[in-house]
């Protein structure tokens, strides 16, 4: 092996840096060796390999739980960041949840948040709450190399970050730092309390109808955690020492905004197409570009400088379902005063309020109800709708669901009058002589009147 010996160690460090599945073989390091010369056995190159990869491992500290220094960090110095996959119960189905892990390095607080996904728009969400729990921002931020923070890893500490995580980090004016791949004791603290909270929080599954209560409950759990579990190096619990960090914490003068936004052009149903999902977006604006804003519980429709809607954001990781359609029938209020007809059979329109319902059951049974609903509706456009809605309960209640007696109640609860319910006539009016039938007084005006003839 002696004349090959610096060849093969050559061609080991290459494999060495290369993934599991481009990695060559020892028989084929054999082979290529054969090709070159080398009349020796198989088993001598790979005694020769397993010998140099057991040195290799010695030399870098490896082949036990290796070799640390221990780190400390200065009040206020630092957090890290880390994500997790775990599970809970949500409105009644397990569901798995990506979990945001914050710590802050010298205090050692650390908060838990549950997401569906890990986007941009969950992990900008995930600092937004973070720092307001922990009341500031150190100084730096620790993270592994995550797609929603680093579009591509250079060579040593070099990083091509997303501009969108620049964008928040020069926000909050701290400076983001990442690990080298696969170096996770980097960041250990966040790593441990990726393993503790697994068990502080997620044994047993917790049970929530929402996402938003689990949350809310995760919160106060880490909380309370702070005030049992004692910091270790310093004296006190957790909290005590949180105390004492927050004097040396950026406070922010504002979240971040962390939304995502995509350009969509609008349908000419009025709707948006996101996510295998559909949003309505007002008539105005159909076959036209809109910008469509991405956060973690909502979508924002913007346009010309102006917020147009907002709707609820729909998340369904499943594929086998059909994506959902979320109409607002006031988007189309426009449409159908063009075509008053639509009305009847909208798919916008089975979601009015149970008011405007019951009053459309009345007003499609007579000729024109079509047109006259459509009028109704769009009082909604000029005044406020509880009191448009008020209006119409009113009428309904008085049995005289009509256009012109809606308007007459409107204009009265817009002006804060209202009718009385008896009217009470004065004394002058009031009849004193009650008029007798008596046909001969007219007998007696058809003798005394005169003819034309």
């Amino acid at each position: 092996m002696d004349a090959y010996a610096d060849k093969l160690v050559h061609w080991l460090k290459i494999e060495a840096g290369r993934s599991r599945k481009q990695k060559r073989t020892v028989k084929q390091l054999h082979a290529d060796l054969v090709a070159l010369g080398y009349d020796g056995s198989y088993p001598r190159v790979a005694t020769f390999a397993r010998e140099w990869k057991a040195n290799r491992l010695r030399e870098q500290q490896m082949s036990g739980r290796g070799t640390f220094v221990p780190l400390a960090f200065e009040a206020g110095e630092a957090f890290q960041f880390d994500w997790s996959e775990d599970w809970a119960v949500i409105g009644g189905e397990r569901t798995k949840l990506q979990v945001a892990h914050f710590k802050l390095s010298h205090s050692r607080a650390f908060i838990v948040r549950a997401y569906p996904l890990q986007t941009h728009e969950m992990l900008f969400d995930a600092h937004v709450e973070a720092f307001r729990v922990l009341g500031g921002v150190p100084r730096r931020g620790i993270y592994d190399n995550m797609r929603t923070a680093v579009d591509k890893i250079g060579v040593g500490k070099a990083r091509q970050v997303n501009l969108r995580f620049q964008a928040m980090a020069s926000h909050y004016l701290f400076d983001a730092e990442f690990c080298n791949p696969a170096s996770g004791w980097e960041k250990g603290q966040v790593e441990k309390n990726v393993q503790d909270a697994r068990h502080r929080l997620w044994i047993p599954i917790p049970s929530f109808p929402n996402l938003a209560a689990l949350n809310v409950w995760l919160e106060e759990r880490c909380i309370a955690y702070w005030r049992e579990i004692p910091h270790g190096e310093l004296p006190g619990t957790i909290a005590d020492v949180w105390a004492e960090e927050q004097d040396y914490l950026m406070r922010p003068t504002r979240p971040f905004d962390g939304f995502v936004e995509h350009t969509k052009r609008v349908t000419p149903t009025c709707l948006i197409h996101l996510e295998r999902n559909r949003y309505s977006v007002p008539a105005s604006f159909a076959n036209r570009p809109v910008s469509v804003r991405v956060y973690p519980d909502r979508i924002v429709i913007a346009a010309e400088g102006q917020i147009l809607c907002e709707h609820p954001r729909i998340i369904d990781r499943s594929h086998s379902n059909p994506g959902r359609t979320v109409y607002d029938w006031r988007h189309y209020l426009a449409v159908i005063q063009r075509k008053p007809g639509a009305l009847r059979n909208g798919a916008p329109f089975t979601e009015l309020p149970e008011s405007f319902r019951r009053l459309q059951g009345h007003l499609l049974k007579r000729l024109g109800g079509d047109r006259e609903m459509v009028e109704i509706l769009a009082l909604v456009l000029q005044h406020d709708e509880q009191v448009v809605l008020q209006a119409v309960e009113l009428a309904l209640a008085g049995g005289v669901p009509t256009k012109t007696h809606i308007l007459n109640i409107l204009h009265r609860l817009i002006d804060g009058t209202t009718p009385p319910d008896t009217i009470d006539a004065p004394q002058a009016l009031r009849l004193t002589q009650e008029p007798l039938a008596n046909v001969e007084r007219y007998d007696a005006l058809r003798a005394e009147g005169r003819h034309a003839s």
